[in-house]
């Protein structure tokens, strides 16, 4: 931990020495809220977000918060590694190529109704059951932003694939569907909070329950999103390289969930940030030009066993297009496969990021990194 501001309700515990003043504030709503439990956490990689910073820990009692969790419900990173320790460029590039043509990225989705046991397990939930047949065409896609499919080597010069997506368009109506509950509760009682962007819903009360369980749906969804595009990735690699794979990890950063800490059972909210308990296995990726890490959670209880989720926005997408060179990003970049071709690509550029290497040095004491990943070709969904 770097400092404590203690000018609010409850502590601001931050693991950043250069927060700006739209997190800062973002922050302060939070440690603001009647219901917050003990203090706030803020990771390296935060920035601005929808009433609640990306990279904040959110513990409540008695209340959930929507954007607390945010529009894209169970969005994280599955990493994948590979026998694989050399492969050749073309051989590469014919990979991407096949990626490309299978898995719909963007805002595509499939053309045919995917496969997933999940589907027949959806809860009787009015949002839910709404968009339940518009989900069976986005399982399996990539999406846009930030999401992204990216080969990497590790240390010991294993090829590992990682994929960046979460529960798609499905997250995002739930997501809206409950923040439009919890603000129309919020106005009708009069509740006095720091901002409407983190109107809440009582946990026992139906809609709040409604939420936790759609919610948890939505993580269930996701993961299951990037289990069927890393499916489709292996049997690309199969096909292309006779490769097998060694091992699996899968974490999500937008959820909330019910842990117990400092004896007392409590809504811990993370957004954009995963779950560092002493022994959990996490992944904190780079941006698209920059190495990222699999780490080992230290179970730090300041930052209610969480770290950060990955680098974190530097510049918002509209700056980076604005301010940062293509030229010099491309360099950047070096022999990595699938530079920007063209400046709104630069949404996504190593330039719009904060430095990995400093996000790793201010939270040694939330996890200790297993193995430094480096980029060698990418897929971004800008």
């Amino acid at each position: 931990m770097i400092k404590v501001i203690s000018t609010e309700r409850v502590p601001i515990k931050l693991w950043l020495d250069d927060i700006d003043k739209i997190t800062l504030e973002q922050s302060k709503n939070l440690a603001n809220l009647p219901h917050t439990y003990r203090w706030v956490a803020v990771m390296p990689d935060a920035h601005p977000g929808y009433g609640m910073p990306i990279g904040g820990i959110l513990p409540t009692e008695d209340i959930i918060v929507p954007n607390a969790v945010g529009v894209d419900i169970g969005c994280g990173i599955k990493a994948i590694k590979t026998s694989l320790k050399e492969i050749e460029k073309e051989k590469l590039t014919c990979i991407l190529e096949k990626i490309r043509a299978t898995i719909p990225i963007g805002f595509k989705h499939h053309k045919i109704k995917q496969e997933w046991d999940g589907f027949k397990k959806a809860p009787e939930i009015e949002i839910i059951q709404r968009e339940i047949e518009n989900a069976k065409y986005q399982l399996g896609t990539l999406g846009s932003g930030n999401h992204f499919i990216e080969i990497l080597k590790d240390d010991e010069g294993y090829i590992w694939i990682m994929i960046h997506s979460g529960s798609r368009n499905f997250g995002l109506k739930t997501a809206e569907y409950f923040y439009r509950k919890a603000r129309k509760l919020v106005e009708e009682k009069k509740y006095k909070i720091p901002s409407l962007e983190l109107s809440f819903l009582p946990f026992d009360s139906k809609e709040g329950q409604d939420y936790f369980t759609a919610m948890n749906y939505c993580l269930e969804f996701a993961k299951a999103n990037r289990d069927k595009m890393a499916k489709r990735i292996m049997e690309i690699f199969k096909e292309e390289t006779k490769s097998n794979f060694l091992e699996s990890i899968d974490v999500h950063h937008n959820y909330a969930s019910l842990e117990e800490h400092f004896g007392k059972e409590v809504l811990i909210h993370r957004k954009g940030a995963i779950r560092a308990g002493r022994g959990d296995i996490g992944i904190i990726p780079g941006s698209m030009g920059t190495p990222s890490y699999i780490v080992e959670g230290l179970g730090n209880q300041e930052s209610f066993l969480s770290s950060s989720h990955g680098a974190g926005r530097k510049l918002g997408r509209k700056e980076a297009v604005r301010t940062l060179s293509l030229e010099k990003e491309i360099k950047k970049m070096g022999d990595i496969i699938g530079k920007p071709r063209t400046q709104r690509e630069l949404e996504e550029a190593p330039g719009a990021y904060k430095d990995i290497e400093k996000v790793m040095e201010n939270q040694r004491d939330l996890v200790k990194i297993k193995q430094k990943l480096n980029p060698m070709a990418v897929i971004i969904a800008v």
